[in-house]
């Protein structure tokens, strides 16, 4: 059964990049220019901040809060706990992606409009910039640094996080795939990645090895999201469902259409999953990925994302609703 625990007006329409789930916190975009955080257990407000319009980019690392809003171009850092500002610094305009590995903020790269910038995550100190644009896919935290990729383009770098310096590189048996909205790279293990090349196939890279491999390649096209790793299998984005596939040998499980566009976020329950679609219906599958149940929970949904495997959050049709999972998915 899904139980619709308590809902929050937003007075907009929601946006993916306007939610994050994290530490016991959720924050979320609304009234056009503020940034909330709310106690997941009831939805009351714990604090409240104008940060401007809704966000290029979100992140909570930590007991920080980072954010890019779209009508200006400044990151800000707020203190988790409170909301109060810690630092800002000025960006140049679209910088885009925003990625945190170790104590370094990088901010840039998007679509090519501006260079790479490192700051220091507890001062805001810019520690290193590039000498001119970069055209990435959303870079990855890995290793000593970060693996970037342009779309398009048949290398992938790892640079050092702490001087922007290329510290290896790897050649991919297909072009990266675009992914103007994030990344085209998953971590799905300590030094492994799987990267979205072609219009089908997944290269795996291990920052020990010197060489990329097709790691598999599906049956129909693929959205060039990054894979997800929930459940212990491997979700790759179609226009309308998934391909799921074992992530240790790369073997086809099974494929899952709802014939709806998804929303991202596959959250594993006690004996199955949960995956939804913009018209605001969830999708209990079964372990082996049969469809067992549709919910409808709202008119629409722009965001999911889960604080446990019974706990779920949703950017709605002007609301953000708290998702309680309480019993198994049953046939329909």
């Amino acid at each position: 059964m899904i139980d619709i625990e308590w809902e929050h007006p937003l007075h907009q329409r929601g946006v993916a990049s306007g939610l994050a789930v994290a530490n016991g916190h959720v924050i979320v975009h609304e009234r056009s220019t503020r940034l909330v955080s709310l106690d997941p257990a009831d939805g009351a407000v714990r604090w409240d901040v104008p940060v401007g319009t809704w966000p290029r980019a979100m992140v909570v690392v930590g007991d920080r809060c980072l954010v890019i809003p779209q009508d200006n171009p400044r990151l800000s850092c707020l203190d988790l706990g409170t909301g109060r500002p810690v630092w800002s610094a000025d960006l140049p305009a679209y910088s885009g992606h925003l990625v945190v590995s170790g104590n370094v903020v990088l901010v840039g790269g998007w679509r090519g409009y501006t260079p790479l910038r490192a700051f220091d995550l507890a001062t805001g100190e810019l520690r290193w910039e590039t000498e001119r644009p970069i055209h990435t896919v959303r870079p990855v935290p890995a290793g000593v640094g970060f693996l970037i990729g342009e779309p398009g383009d048949a290398r992938v770098r790892l640079i050092d996080r702490h001087d922007g310096r290329v510290r290896a590189a790897w050649r991919l048996p297909r072009p990266l795939a675009d992914n103007d909205a994030g990344s085209s790279i998953a971590e799905v293990g300590s030094g492994r990645f799987l990267l979205r090349c072609g219009r089908r196939a997944l290269a795996e890279i291990v920052l020990s090895a010197d060489t990329a491999r097709e790691f598999v390649q599906a049956e129909s096209d693929l959205v060039a999201a990054a894979p997800e790793l929930a459940g212990g299998l491997l979700w790759l984005s179609e226009p309308s469902g998934y391909t799921v596939v074992d992530p240790a040998v790369g073997r086809l499980r099974w494929r899952v259409d709802v014939g709806q566009r998804l929303v991202g976020e596959v959250v594993p329950t006690a004996d199955g999953f949960l995956v939804a679609d913009t018209s605001g219906v969830l999708f209990h599958l079964t372990s082996d990925g049969r469809i067992a149940k549709r919910t409808s929970v709202a008119r629409r949904i722009w965001a999911l994302r889960s604080a446990a495997p019974d706990r779920l959050f949703a950017v709605a049709k002007g609301s953000l609703i708290a998702i309680t999972v309480r019993d198994s998915a049953c046939s329909e």
